[in-house]
């Protein structure tokens, strides 16, 4: 059992429930009221990050749970309990002023981790860990609340973050999103988070809705700010605002009960800023969980258009688990692009080749077409235990 709101405790309680073995989440538990929550059997119980007065800690302590308390001065919260929303990670960002968005919570929470280089402090380094496993618990408890809900399987699409949104690549990409997100299969997408192919396809994903203004309109919008940075690592913060500002002006539909698109980023990239197009994040510090969840949860398959190495790290890491079966039955791997993924990076070729007999085998797909990529997808939603 996990508890991060007071109500649901308080139901439970309230029904006769105990806590033996229970999760509480960040809950406020200083009030008269409140403090009587705990007056039942604790034993395994785990307490995150809430607030307790010294009685109520040393009867919970004396009756077998186990703390972890908040570290203070840290710009973000280790025990959290949802996804973050665009809105949350630019919180303070004036469109007007491109530096604000060095005010954001998604700004300082990569300054402050820069700022531990490469030994962080145990303490901040147990607290990014811990801020990690959260995501990953909020993730998979809202892919499983989506598909509850009659959404499809999740899939992802891989992609470099380096194209620009006036390139006939970043307009592939969002005539790609628009297409899953007309599929009747009604797919939860899953893209790195980032800007390139990772912004396009939750942009056409989110554009397919009725009412939704013309491609063509938005991507002249966009040109206006084609770029997130002036490349390499260095983080050039005006130009990431301008970037984000053009993104904000675009008129998207609400989520209408449940993403469609969900973005899965990271601060180890903070030249990177997370997207406004993806209806949540889940952004880690640590990268590689971040690539690995990521390929993990995208049970429904995963399409990779052009990009770089780290994106053919991602075919690799993603064909080891169709390989062997670690993760759940083989899922589809689609590359778009036949030029790229055959000749001029031929990781395709070496992908069948490594599957040949396998259950995987057949659904390696290779193609220029991205209706046939979306048509393989879809026939594993509908075929696939």
């Amino acid at each position: 059992m996990e508890f991060g709101d007071l109500e649901s405790l308080r139901e439970h309680r309230a029904a006769g429930g105990d806590l033996r073995g229970a999760v509480l989440i960040g809950l406020d538990l200083t009030g008269p009221d409140d403090e009587a929550l705990l007056r039942t059997p604790l034993d395994r119980a785990v307490l995150l990050g809430c607030r307790l007065s010294s009685v109520v800690t040393r009867r919970a302590e004396a009756a077998g749970a186990l703390l972890f308390p908040e570290i203070p001065e840290l710009p973000y919260r280790i025990y959290r309990t949802s996804l973050y929303s665009p809105g949350e990670l630019f919180e303070g960002f004036d469109p007007a002023v491109p530096l604000s968005y060095s005010d954001t919570p998604d700004s300082r929470i990569y300054v402050h981790s820069k700022e531990q280089g490469r030994q962080p402090d145990p303490v901040y380094a147990l607290a990014e860990r811990l801020h990690d496993h959260a995501i990953t618990e909020a993730l998979t408890e809202k892919l499983a609340e989506v598909r509850g809900a009659g959404a499809g399987p999740p899939v992802a699409v891989m992609g470099g973050h380096a194209l620009t949104r006036d390139s006939d690549g970043y307009r592939a990409a969002v005539e790609l999103g628009r297409r899953l997100g007309a599929s009747d299969a009604r797919f939860t997408v899953l893209t790195g988070g980032g800007p390139g192919a990772m912004e396009a396809v939750p942009l056409g994903v989110r554009l397919a809705a009725p009412g939704c203004p013309a491609v063509d309109d938005v991507l002249a919008e966009l040109a206006g700010a084609a770029r997130f940075g002036r490349g390499g690592s260095t983080v050039d913060t005006e130009e990431i605002g301008r970037w984000l500002a053009a993104g904000l002006r675009v008129p998207l539909p609400s989520d209408g009960g449940y993403p469609h698109t969900i973005g899965i980023p990271t601060w180890f990239y903070g030249h990177e800023p997370p997207n406004p197009f993806c209806e949540l994040h889940a952004k880690y510090f640590a990268n590689s969980v971040r690539e690995d969840g990521l390929l993990t949860v995208a049970t429904g398959g995963v399409v990779y258009t052009p990009g770089s190495a780290g994106t053919v790290q991602e075919v690799f890491q993603d064909y080891t688990q169709n390989h062997y079966s670690s993760v759940g039955p083989a899922a589809p791997m689609v590359f778009l692009g036949k030029e790229f993924w055959l000749d001029e990076v031929p990781a395709a070729t070496l992908v069948r080749q490594l599957a040949r007999g396998r259950e995987v085998e057949k659904w390696i797909t290779v193609t220029d077409d991205a209706d046939e990529a979306v048509a393989v997808l879809e026939d594993y939603a509908r075929t696939a235990p």
